[in-house]
């Protein structure tokens, strides 16, 4: 049979032809090429100066933690109930007893008007309209009372790095509880700062040091040099303005570095609220903090940032479940990118998910808005995924919806995910 050839007609070629809507708003055609948080990654590559971006990006020495988080998700498989497909999954869950919109915790990120210069208040009003707790950290670059004006009717959280003089950490409990924070989170994984050798290699510092090579990047960036020239300048404002705490280079110094359970339950003494322990990394650590009255344990190891080659919070988590989970909550953070990465850390047992980069893209990206859109599309990914394994709530997701996996080495050292 010959096959009869033609011109093809306008009304042919005319319904396969998409066109997106121009908007004279740049923020807006950058969310429109994103579809997922990698796609926020790529482009805050084309927003901020290199160094910021590897202050957020890297990890510590040969990143090999920061590697191995990651992989722990790309190896797992999830198993679905073929004949229990869900039509609209309801995201919801309790997080320390209250209702959130879905199981994610937006995580306590220092510095973060570096990367954008709405920086902490842009995060917890964004997390406040999705329904989800954030939390501020002790080396923010907004202060406790300008977050909770930003979010009055948001769940913020306040994560404190206990120092060496208990009086500091305790005006710090103090303005938390004046704000209507509702939960303390006590990290202690930070004995001392990990040993980002990219961040070396930049020159990295609080403010900008203008060394010729960051000076170079920076000019590639008018737009960002201009708004932190012209913003509220950048420090630690959480401490006040003349204290020797708010110094970049001094939280190694001023910071408690011998951290005790003992610690945990003077915390919980002077606190009325839920108390979270954050950077617990082994078994005995999170009996130990349950034992002192911590009331939810976060598996993190500071998403590769802190000490290299450390366990994969992924990996522990079902172990600590079944050690802690009838006492405390158990929630985990350091890897996560999607909310199939959600659902899986759920149906191993976690309450929720802790995301600090994730977010941090999106605030690179657009502001506020681009993290509406990173939350919007770890949720929207959740709910797509929970659908799938045929778990109506979030409470349906369980162990046997995940196979975890051998972890593989990642990329070398030095490349990013």
């Amino acid at each position: 049979m010959t096959t009869v050839r033609r011109v093809p007609r306008w009304a042919d070629v005319a319904p396969f032809l998409v066109t997106r809507p121009w908007s004279p708003d740049p923020v807006v055609r950058r969310l429109a090429r994103c579809v997922c948080v990698d796609d926020l990654a790529r482009e805050a590559r084309r927003r901020v100066p290199r160094a910021v971006l590897d202050y957020v990006e890297t990890g510590a020495e040969t990143e090999r933690s920061m590697h191995r988080n990651r992989a722990a998700y790309d190896a797992l498989e999830l198993r679905p109930s073929t004949f229990e497909a869900v039509g609209e999954p309801d995201t919801s869950t309790t997080i320390l007893g209250r209702r959130a919109s879905a199981p994610i915790v937006l995580a306590p990120t220092g510095y973060t008007r570096l990367s954008h210069h709405s920086g902490e208040c842009a995060v917890a009003a964004s997390a406040e309209a999705a329904g989800l707790p954030y939390t501020l950290s002790t080396y923010a670059t907004s202060s406790i009372p300008d977050v909770a004006q930003a979010a009055p009717g948001g769940r913020n959280w306040f994560q404190l790095y206990l120092m060496k003089d208990r009086d500091v950490s305790l005006e710090h409990v103090r303005q938390a509880r004046e704000h209507g924070y509702d939960a303390l989170v006590l990290t202690v994984d930070t004995a001392l700062s990990g040993a980002k050798w990219q961040d070396r290699r930049n020159g990295f510092s609080i403010p900008p040091a203008l060394t010729m090579r960051t000076f170079a990047d920076m000019a590639r960036r008018p737009r960002w040099v201009g708004d932190i020239l012209t913003t509220e300048p950048l420090r630690f404002a959480t401490f006040p303005e003349d204290s020797h705490y708010a110094r970049w280079g001094m939280s190694n110094t001023l910071r408690e570095q011998a951290l005790r359970p003992a610690d945990i339950t003077w915390l919980k003494e002077r606190w009325s609220g839920p108390v979270v322990v954050k950077g617990v990394l082994s078994v005995a650590d999170a009996l130990a903090a349950v034992d002192a009255g911590a009331d939810a344990v976060v598996l993190s190891n500071h998403g590769g940032r802190q000490l290299d080659r450390a366990p994969v919070p992924l990996e522990l988590l079902p172990h600590v479940v079944a050690a802690v989970g009838d006492r405390a909550e158990v929630m985990v953070d350091s890897g996560i990118r999607t909310g199939s990465d959600v659902a899986a850390a759920v149906a191993l047992g976690a309450s929720a998910v802790m995301v600090g980069r994730a977010y941090l893209y999106g605030l690179m990206v657009g502001g506020r808005r681009g993290v509406d859109a990173a939350l919007g599309f770890l949720t929207a990914e959740l709910a797509h995924t929970m659908s799938l394994l045929g778990a109506a709530t979030v409470a349906d997701l369980h162990p046997g919806h995940v196979a975890l996996g051998q972890t593989r080495p990642g990329p070398r050292a030095g490349t990013h995910t």
